[in-house]
């Protein structure tokens, strides 16, 4: 059976938002230090930024980044990771039960934003500080001069103003773990505050809302309503978090997380809009997933994190280095279709996180840096999903049964049309852990040449378990052999065997 897709390159779900490819930096075991920060390197610059890893964050391709939590943000003072280094006061992260150096701070991570060339996200403290916290580092931030708190920032070496656009109220405030744990009452009101003296300080501010930690909050739901209600005036987008995992070896549930994911976003969607009818507002709230991966919160739960908070608390400790597989790739790869197919709701994602922590690049202490399996299907999307994202049609593709989502399709995909360019590209996962799958892609409206088809899946002599590691990184883009392109004056048709469990991209253009 031939799976038969079929999409018309006018007909466009919305814009795929440039922020769509974020990602997340938190101070959380080695995220920061000797992740992307690592004095005495021998990558790293006269500022101790790793310049191996800034390399391989620069081919990742992530377009914005959130900073500095995450939880450990609800305990954090800014002030902390200003000024000399040498003076900068170490602190207890009760988060995270770690000591932090505060070594890097507001400075260095403005500096390596910019060297990543990607956009700051900024998050505050409205878990142990509040609304003049959040006014306090805008003023020293984005104010450029004649005022305490810019002149300050002036004295510490950054003469012009770090012009920091985008801010997150707060993080995962519904959640009973969050430092400064809140009701949505009391969280709504503490964020519309805070909203509107940010935007006196700063009119340009644009302003993320904390929704719910995940869907299976028991508070979700009516927490989005109540915030909403204090804030929707004042916000321009809500959070979403997201992770998936495999429980006890069902592959197939876990490689239907994108169903999952799908509903969530579709769910919360509904709720904004009857929250903005209800106040009768006429204007858009984006949905900002500022946190989504593949991670095995069970293991992090029940071993990781009674471990850590057994020891004495210390500097950057190894923590949730999740070593990421095949499956995990491929999963990660339906996750970006998901995101793609809700373009016209979701206006920026973040891939958590960045560096060694449930992230798509490791590193090691005075060692190597390398990608995990997960950075290519990232990697990929983010350099080839452009312009806008299309309707599919999805026809016979067979059905996977499973226990947590009931019957999926084997086949996912999800396609983008830039019609500046010329340039599309249809990307596809194959969930079948067995079987391979025939393909059929018919692109309507331009006669399109296939100009690339890599596929990641599961290397000679490996399993779906195959992983890569500091020695070895077998997982790696391939070619789709086979892949073919007809085209005619009505469009395009691409043809194309996936190999069973695997993510692939198909690239076209209208150039010679």
């Amino acid at each position: 059976m031939v799976v038969s897709i079929d999409a018309d390159l006018a007909d466009a779900i919305g814009p795929v938002p440039r922020r769509l490819f974020g990602s997340f930096v938190e101070h959380m075991g080695r995220a920061v230090h000797t992740g992307i920060h690592e004095p005495g390197h021998p990558a790293s610059d006269e500022t101790g930024l790793r310049g191996d890893v800034l390399e391989l964050v620069r081919e990742l391709g992530p377009t914005v980044v959130r900073y500095p939590g995450g939880n450990f943000v609800s305990g954090y003072r800014w002030e902390d990771g200003t000024g000399p280094v040498e003076g900068r006061p170490t602190r207890f992260d009760p988060a995270w039960h770690t000591l932090e150096s505060n070594t890097f701070g507001l400075h260095e991570f403005v500096d390596w934003a910019r060297k990543a060339d990607v956009e700051p996200m900024y998050a505050v403290n409205l878990g142990t500080r509040g609304i003049q916290e959040a006014a306090d580092v805008l003023e020293y931030c984005n104010l450029p001069g004649g005022t305490a708190l810019s002149d300050r920032r002036r004295a510490n070496g950054a003469e012009h103003p770090f012009g920091i656009t985008l801010w997150c109220l707060g993080n995962e405030m519904d959640g009973p773990w969050q430092i400064g744990h809140k009701s949505a009452d009391e969280y709504g009101r503490l964020a519309a505050e805070t909203a509107r003296l940010m935007r006196m300080i700063d009119p340009r501010v644009e302003l993320v809302v904390a929704g719910s930690s995940n869907e299976e909050m028991p508070t979700f739901g009516q927490w989005e309503r109540t915030v909403l209600a204090h804030t929707a005036e004042l916000v321009d987008h809500i959070s979403v978090h997201a992770y998936y995992q495999e429980f006890d070896g069902d592959a197939d549930s876990y490689l239907g997380s994108s169903v999952a994911f799908d509903r969530y976003l579709n769910r919360t969607a509904a709720i904004i809009d009857g929250v903005l009818a209800e106040l009768g507002l006429d204007k858009k709230i984006g949905i900002s997933v500022d946190e989504w991966n593949a991670w095995d919160q069970r293991h992090w739960n029940e071993v990781e994190q009674p471990a850590l908070r057994a020891q004495p608390p210390a500097h950057h400790p190894r923590v949730i280095e999740d070593t990421y597989t095949v499956t995990d790739a491929v999963v990660v790869g339906t996750l970006l279709n998901s995101l793609l197919r809700n373009v016209d709701r979701v206006s920026m994602a973040n891939l958590a996180q960045l560096v060694n922590v449930i992230a798509p690049i490791r590193s090691e202490p005075g060692g190597p840096a390398w990608r995990q399996t997960t950075f290519h299907p990232f990697s990929l999307t983010a350099a080839h999903a452009t312009g806008t994202s299309l309707k599919l049609s999805v026809d016979g593709s067979p059905r996977i049964d499973t226990a947590l989502h009931g019957p999926v399709d084997q086949v996912d995909a999800s396609a983008t049309y830039d019609a500046e360019t010329g340039r599309g590209a249809v990307f596809l996962v194959n969930r079948s852990t067995t079987e391979s799958a025939e393909v059929s892609v018919r692109l309507r409206g331009a006669a399109l040449r296939l100009a690339d088809a890599r596929t990641v899946t599961i290397p000679p002599g490996g399993d779906r378990h195959t992983a890569n590691t500091e020695h070895s990184q077998p997982v790696a883009p391939t070619a789709l052999d086979g892949a073919t392109a007809t085209a005619s004056e009505e469009g395009t048709t691409l043809s194309a065997t996936l190999s069973p469990l695997s993510w692939s991209v198909l690239v076209v253009t209208d150039h010679g």
